[in-house]
């Protein structure tokens, strides 16, 4: 039996009944109430969450699509359930256009072999932005030493914007596709993805959008936003690790050559020949992460039924007051102030290395990330080796604010 969506039965955000679903949030770190503030790395997992996952190993488990049984016929109806739930959650047209994979990188390195392979060619250009993170970097090298063709970034101003009218100048005949985040991962920047879409479609360019932090503090609506390909990861949008999701127009994903090969892939296998099944499962080899595709679904479920709105309210509220908190001590340094950001902020404390700031927090029982946050070329845009990162999810309050900015405090008294 399926496990039941998620109902939150008022309209208003209730932020104490949001925490109290978190079970995580009641434990401590070092003998101090947990303060997290690291979803950007990896959400917190609601107990729905976890309930439903317990719930597939304990009574609905069993390999998928090919059980004539009744338990793995239960099994394949919650699973491709849940491909249903994130058609709907991302408003694509159709199921078949949504590939369950790992996690976003996957999706990216899907898209680079099996697209750009097939697509690129010496002198070509791969146009991607100093926001990405090194998962939309990277895999992009790749293909291009592979290909002969050429990764190009469209730079950032002062402030870590994105600047929409050097990527306008960027854009040019050898320009093949376009790979850009939804929002920077390392220091909130909101990408004007539409209108990214729109001036490459007009120069019949595709576009891949890295959304694991989009789809978790903005959403997306991709036919709205007319993007060609659109990956986002489980675990940040409050499910489970291991999975993950790459949308695809049906038309791309139809041209596309299989990326990996095995079971579950094949129509028909011979020794000399195999075709290929449709889409979806033509790009989903092997078998999946059954217990986080479900874990995925109650995600969704339960992200769905308080509302992107709300959450982008609330995640607002809390970040516009961590940015008065924190400007108004003397000695710190806020890295990347684009006007539209995402629920991420990022600084520097004055002479304190960042490992050490976190250290420090984290025997106050507040978690931040420190380090180059796998987006070493924007580190390098504003010459620094890396930063402390406080990220937001929906579960947390200004309270936990004033935990961080207490623990700043601390660091300040420990290093004069």
């Amino acid at each position: 039996m399926a496990s039941a969506a998620v109902e939150i039965d008022t309209p208003v955000f209730d932020v104490d009944r949001i925490r109290a679903d978190f079970p995580i949030l009641a434990t401590q770190a070092h003998g101090k109430p947990l303060v997290f503030l690291d979803s950007a790395a990896s959400a917190q997992k609601p107990r729905a969450v976890i309930d439903a996952v317990r719930q597939c190993y304990e009574a609905e488990y069993a390999n998928i699509h090919r059980g004539v049984y009744a338990l793995s016929e239960t099994a394949t109806r919650n699973y491709e359930d849940v491909r249903e739930k994130v058609r709907a959650l991302i408003n694509a047209k159709e199921t078949r256009e949504i590939i369950f994979l790992r996690g976003a990188t996957e999706g990216i390195n899907l898209v680079a072999s099996s697209w750009g392979g097939a697509n690129l060619k010496p002198g070509d250009e791969i146009l991607i932005t100093a926001l990405e993170h090194h998962s939309n970097i990277v895999p992009w090298q790749m293909i291009a030493e592979q290909t002969g063709a050429e990764v190009r970034a469209v730079p950032t101003d002062e402030t870590g914007a994105f600047l929409f009218d050097r990527f306008e100048e960027m854009i040019s005949p050898r320009t093949k596709i376009v790979a850009v985040t939804h929002a920077s991962n390392a220091i909130g920047t909101v990408v004007p993805v539409k209108d990214v879409v729109a001036t490459a479609h007009a120069r019949g360019i595709p576009v891949l959008l890295d959304g694991c932090q989009g789809i978790v503090h903005r959403g997306i609506d991709v036919q709205d936003v007319d993007c060609d390909f659109y990956v986002f990861s489980g675990h940040k949008l409050y499910g489970p690790t291991g999975i993950g999701v790459l949308y695809g127009k049906a038309d791309l994903l139809d041209a596309m050559p299989p990326y990996q090969g095995g079971g579950d892939m094949i129509e028909t296998v011979s020794i000399t020949k195999t075709t290929y099944a449709a889409l979806p499962h033509k790009f989903e080899a092997g078998t999946p992460n059954i217990a986080g595709t479900v874990g995925l679904g109650a995600a969704i479920d339960y992200v769905s039924a308080i509302g992107h709105d709300a959450i982008r309210a609330h995640e607002d509220d809390i970040l516009g007051y961590a940015l008065e908190r924190l400007r108004g001590l003397n000695d710190i340094q806020l890295v990347g102030t684009a006007p539209d950001r995402a629920s991420i902020v990022s600084f520097l404390i004055d002479d304190v290395h960042p490992h050490d700031s976190g250290t420090i927090l984290d025997q106050s029982g507040v978690a931040v990330r420190v380090g180059h946050h796998c987006a070493q070329p924007l580190m390098d845009h504003f010459d620094i080796a890396g930063t402390v990162r406080a990220s937001f999810g929906l579960y947390n309050t200004r309270a936990d604010v004033d935990a961080l900015v207490d623990g700043l405090h601390e660091v300040r008294k420990l290093f004069g």
